[in-house]
């Protein structure tokens, strides 16, 4: 769907030369004599990387509409991630591309939101926070208080957290997606 410059909004996914992009930040400016434009900061939805780019108002660009899917994950094999839709039972595999840093944060059972754009999974999105269980960390120190020097842990899928000493092997913690930070015990 195409549309003027001047109407891109913060959220708005655009394809710029076939790649698609999230716009995380626009600001319109018309500074002096100076022809309008859009100014604004892109975030490549494949790659992660954020670019800046201006465009003048009376130029067209290209909107797209994603469609979101609520989605379980099942397992990892050799083909893939598989991910069972959680009303029509359907399963499909995808990528280690497609998962990319979620697949630290995925074990058996977890929601997840997967996104489609012209019928082909491009990513998926994960809670803010997700609980995990805690298979190897040190012996906490003796009198250490809950905001001394933080320890290493290994959680269950692999992903290794600073944690406080108190935690425990077998604790269960949850981690903040976004960051990759411990946030509390359960």
């Amino acid at each position: 769907m195409k549309m003027n410059a001047v109407d891109i909004r913060v959220g708005n996914i655009l394809d710029i030369n076939g790649q698609l992009f999230r716009v995380h930040w626009s600001h319109h400016s018309s500074a002096g004599n100076w022809r309008s434009s859009m100014q604004t900061k892109l975030k490549n939805l494949k790659t992660g990387f954020i670019i800046e780019q201006r465009f003048r108002v009376d130029e067209k660009v290209e909107k797209v509409i994603l469609d979101d899917k609520d989605m379980e994950w099942l397992y990892k094999d050799d083909s893939g991630f598989h991910f069972m839709d959680a009303k029509t039972y359907e399963q499909i595999s995808l990528s280690e591309e497609v998962v990319g840093e979620a697949s630290k944060f995925l074990i058996a059972g977890c929601k997840a939101g997967v996104t489609f754009y012209e019928g082909r999974a491009i990513g998926v999105t994960l809670p803010s926070t997700v609980d995990l269980k805690v298979v190897e960390t040190q012996p906490g120190l003796k009198r250490a208080s809950a905001t001394s020097s933080p320890k290493p842990a290994i959680l269950e899928t692999g992903l290794t957290v600073q944690v406080p000493q108190f935690v425990e092997v077998g604790d269960t913690v949850r981690v903040n997606t976004d960051t990759g930070q411990y946030q509390e015990r359960v």
